[in-house]
């Protein structure tokens, strides 16, 4: 009986909670959106911005460090936790995901792994990364491309999978709120 009704709280307060962030996402203010992810557990570092229409699962295992910028319609699945550096960009409709079904389990389990993605990495337009990964310091994962192993320093990698194709300066000292990009609210 306890178990049962244990499994029903968590799974209302994890339904609440993703209402609750889809409003967020909805609200035309940085400050606001911010304010609403740390209320629900999200520790954010200073000068972080988030674009309208994020989606984030699990927000209090979610921490962003200063200086980075979530791009519209990114989609945070924190369920196994998410750890983003400072001076990270993500772009427009980038995706991170830590759980996902094992496609070799006979009952279809899921898997659940942590992502840290370090700092001044770039994950481009609408590339994805998998559960487990690491995006290593000013790493670029490209546009489209699809992360399913680590992505070493320094480095961009592109494709699906992902493998390297080229390299990245390592001499990075931007800021990115420093950097006079205008940002929409």
């Amino acid at each position: 009986m306890i178990k049962p009704l244990l499994r029903l709280s968590k799974s209302l307060l994890i339904s609440i909670s993703f209402f609750l962030v889809r409003f967020a996402s909805i609200i035309p203010s940085n400050h606001l959106r911010k304010l609403a992810l740390t209320c629900m557990g999200a520790k954010l570092g200073k000068d972080v911005v988030i674009y309208s229409g994020f989606e984030v699962r699990c927000p209090w295992k979610l921490v962003i460090g200063d200086g980075t910028t979530v791009g519209h319609k990114c989609i945070l699945d924190c369920r196994g936790g998410v750890t983003i550096g400072s001076n990270v960009n993500f772009s427009s409709e980038a995706a991170i995901w830590t759980a996902q079904h094992d496609p070799q389990s006979p009952t279809f389990a899921i898997k659940v792994a942590p992502v840290v993605i370090e700092d001044r990495a770039w994950i481009s337009f609408r590339s994805t990364v998998l559960p487990g990964i690491t995006i290593h310091e000013g790493a670029v994962l490209a546009a489209h491309a699809v992360a399913t192993k680590d992505i070493p320093p320094f480095v961009v990698a592109g494709g699906v999978p992902a493998k390297v194709i080229g390299s990245r300066n390592k001499n990075l000292t931007y800021n990115m709120a420093d950097s006079g990009y205008l940002h929409m609210i």
